[in-house]
């Protein structure tokens, strides 16, 4: 862990817990945030699509109109297609170095990846139900 300099001499002091955190936060691992970015991506793509087909269904409905209501397995697909495709893209980006100094893949990525999608994927639904169909349903 990196320690700042005192201004009294010239001893380094521990950081405490906040910064500590936040330096994490600022210096991720390169596995770590490509993993984030490749299942923030792919949250996003999916969770526009499901917005936009809860938003037809919501005003078809308003309308009077008769619509087959799927938007329970749509958001399942949306957590689906979110962790398959998510587990998937770290594979392919996250190499694993070797013992014997080649990189190469492996199950661990995949797990990193699937780890890395489900919070996204669920967060990403509440986020469009309580934040983005409301506000684009007054439109």
């Amino acid at each position: 862990m990196a320690d700042r300099p005192s201004k009294v001499g010239g001893t380094p002091r521990p950081r405490g817990f906040f910064a500590r955190r936040i330096f994490q936060l600022q210096h991720a691992p390169r596995p770590v945030f490509r993993a984030v970015l490749a299942n923030g991506i792919t949250t996003t793509i999916l969770t526009v699509a499901y917005l936009i087909y809860d938003v037809q269904v919501e005003r078809t409905i308003r309308s009077g109109g008769v619509v087959n209501d799927a938007r329970t397995e749509a958001a399942a697909l949306v957590v689906l297609g979110t962790v398959a495709v998510g587990s998937l893209l770290t594979y392919l980006v996250v190499p694993q170095p070797r013992a014997d100094g080649s990189v190469g893949r492996s199950g661990w990525s995949t797990a990193l990846g699937f780890f890395a999608s489900l919070p996204m994927a669920y967060t990403a639904l509440v986020i469009e139900s309580q934040l983005l169909k409301p506000l684009f349903m007054g439109l």
